[in-house]
């Protein structure tokens, strides 16, 4: 894929979540005070060394969901997104519940830190919108350190797109999980976005795992039972979150 593809598809993904992010957000902060968020925690402390603070990066923070759960847990959270709309919120939403990670708006496949800046490196539902997971996964081990880990917590969502299950896409403002304020037309550009995607291509997790140990990952893996964990009946059926580890 060229430069100038990339560039229009990331145009592309950047407009169509600038236009949702005040009803993502609605949605993310009933989660955030739901009891979803505490069985985030756990699965993610199962990862972490108990030492404070720790050094994290949280690539793709919409709305700042993890930045927001970490800053709570005692660690500096270092929070990126692309889209200038989702970090407006994401500030406002980390003013409210009185935490201070720092948000900034960043691309995740070329990141602007120096190599080995962070002990963990955390994502969610961010692999499958982009145009060079190569670069990304190759990135965010560069920025973490030895002994660090990442934790990439995503879905095939391009399965749900294909079974066109829109189930999760036109939620009331009060629910905990999925999408509100999703018009027809926003339904058929992310469907388009979704199916140009590389990531629609690919077999998931397996590729990822993979790509993780061909890049010099010293140890990898992945559960595809955390949807069902975390989300209970809320994971999509047709695309069971999961999540992908991997230590450098």
């Amino acid at each position: 894929m060229n430069t100038n593809n990339i560039s229009d598809i990331e145009a592309r993904v950047q407009s169509y979540w600038t236009k949702r992010a005040h009803d993502f957000n609605v949605v993310r902060k009933n989660e955030l005070n739901s009891n979803i968020s505490e069985r985030w925690k756990e699965e993610i402390l199962r990862f972490l060394p108990h030492t404070k603070p720790l050094q994290i990066l949280d690539v793709g923070t919409g709305t700042g969901y993890f930045a927001i759960l970490l800053s709570q847990l005692g660690h500096k959270v270092s929070g990126i997104d692309l889209t200038d709309a989702m970090l407006q919120e994401a500030r406002e939403n980390a003013e409210f519940y009185h935490v201070s990670p720092v948000f900034r708006q960043m691309d995740a496949q070329n990141l602007d830190f120096p190599d080995q800046s962070f002990d963990l490196v955390i994502s969610r539902n961010l692999t499958w919108t982009l145009p060079d997971p190569e670069s990304a996964y190759r990135e965010w081990m560069r920025v973490l350190k030895k002994g660090g880990t990442l934790l990439n917590f995503d879905a095939d969502y391009a399965a749900n797109v294909r079974n066109q299950n829109t189930s999760a896409s036109y939620i009331s403002d009060t629910e905990v999980y999925g999408h509100c304020g999703v018009t027809p037309e926003l339904e058929k550009e992310n469907a388009s976005i979704t199916l140009s995607m590389p990531m629609s291509q690919k077999q998931r997790p397996y590729w990822d795992k993979k790509f993780l140990d061909l890049i010099g990952f010293s140890r990898s893996g992945y559960d595809l039972s955390v949807g069902k964990n975390i989300l209970k009946e809320h994971d999509l059926k047709d695309a069971p979150m999961f999540l992908l580890w991997g230590v450098r």
